[in-house]
């Protein structure tokens, strides 16, 4: 645990329960983790402080509001010295459509995952990236068909927990 201070197990059930339901009270909070109201708060805030709560957010339901495309994008650059990795990185934070970048390990640098209205304008941005000179050697795009599932919580205790 970088950078903070060291977590106990109901600092891990906090952050859990956090990360399910944001909006959860104070009082309903302190009742999933077994602590009393005050001293939940100001772990809470200690957490906060510590930059371990980043923010506090919506799940927004896409499908509700129109038709929409995820495309994950395989990208490998031309060039490999730190300077192109850290320009590509500069330029790709600036397109909304970009919604994740992983650098990888394997047979590629990148691997993207782009949201657009549909084919027609992922291409666009793609054909864009490759005429503004992103340093983009070749690219292999994935279009997803269907998503059974996308968690938006990570499995904290099991990550971070004591071990059985």
């Amino acid at each position: 645990m970088l950078g903070g201070p060291r977590l106990d197990r109901i600092d891990l059930k906090i952050l859990s329960q956090l990360q399910q339901s944001g909006r959860v009270t104070n009082v309903e909070l302190a009742d999933a983790v077994g602590l009393s109201p005050s001293p939940c708060l100001t772990r809470v805030k200690r957490l906060e402080k510590a930059g371990y709560i980043t923010g506090y957010g919506a799940h927004i339901n896409l499908h509700k509001l129109g038709e929409f495309l995820t495309v994950f994008t395989e990208v490998t650059l031309t060039e490999h010295r730190s300077g192109d990795f850290s320009r590509f990185e500069a330029r790709i934070r600036k397109l909304d459509e970009i919604v994740e970048c992983h650098l990888v390990s394997g047979g590629y640098d990148y691997l993207l995952k782009f949201v657009t209205r549909g084919v027609a304008h992922y291409q666009s941005i793609i054909e864009n990236m490759l005429e503004s000179d992103y340093g983009i050697e070749k690219y292999f795009s994935y279009v997803v068909i269907k998503s059974p599932f996308i968690k938006h919580h990570y499995p904290i205790q099991h990550l971070f927990g004591e071990q059985r």
